[in-house]
């Protein structure tokens, strides 16, 4: 069974929006596995003390080698074959073919960062591979974690209704997804475009490749190039 070990100073935080919908759902019955670990079990003194002062001064705290690596020994064996995450903004960008490939591995084990960072010994003396869902700052590693786990458990068999449904979406192609219609046929004066309502499957394929392209050209022209040069 595909498992993830989340070790975090805030266990709570979890399952979270992974305990609804159709991960929630799969967790309930047993597709896949979730547990915490709580960082501050191996904190230090009265307080259970996690971080302290940057070495060389400046502002914030930073979460301790010593403690962090004290929770991690206490759980882990150097046979688990799961990769080492640390959720970083500083780490290699997330991508749906990473995604995928986690999906198809035992699972994951993820560290959630806090305060202004991690000792850099830790990760080195641990072999956490840094992984940034984006450009941007969040107050703790936990909704980078979630956010990831959501990405991976979705593509695990039994999850989806179809097994199908996540081959044919943003980024697995390298463009952008095309755009979707329902019912209504028409709606505030806007209609299904007609080739969608033809039947004709080689037709509405190509129309869904153009305006993946066209969307990918206009929105991620970054994208694009990727594909091209594949």
């Amino acid at each position: 069974m595909w498992s993830a070990t989340v070790f975090t100073l805030y266990p709570e935080m979890f399952p979270g929006p992974l305990g609804a919908s159709m991960a929630g759902t799969a967790l309930d019955k047993g597709l896949w596995g979730l547990e915490t670990k709580n960082i501050r079990d191996h904190g230090l003194g009265r307080h259970r003390a996690v971080d302290d002062t940057p070495a060389g001064g400046g502002l914030g705290m930073v979460l301790r080698a010593d403690v962090l690596a004290a929770s991690l020994d206490s759980e882990l064996v150097e046979s688990d074959p799961r990769p080492r995450l640390l959720m970083s903004p500083r780490g290699t960008p997330l991508t749906q073919k990473m995604v995928r490939a986690f999906a198809e591995g035992p699972g994951l084990i993820v560290v959630c960062g806090r305060f202004e960072g991690v000792d850099e010994r830790v990760i080195e003396g641990r072999g956490l591979r840094e992984v940034s869902i984006g450009d941007y700052i969040l107050s703790g590693g936990e909704i980078a974690a979630l956010t990831l786990l959501d990405a991976c458990v979705r593509l695990l068999p039994g999850v989806m209704g179809k097994n199908e449904s996540g081959a044919d979406e943003s980024f697995e192609s390298g463009l952008l997804e095309y755009p979707h219609y329902t019912r209504p046929r028409e709606w505030e004066g806007r209609t299904i475009p007609e080739v969608l309502l033809s039947g004709d499957h080689a037709k509405i394929a190509r129309w869904r490749r153009e305006n993946a392209e066209n969307l990918t050209r206009a929105r991620r022209p970054d994208l694009l190039g990727k594909t091209e040069e594949a």
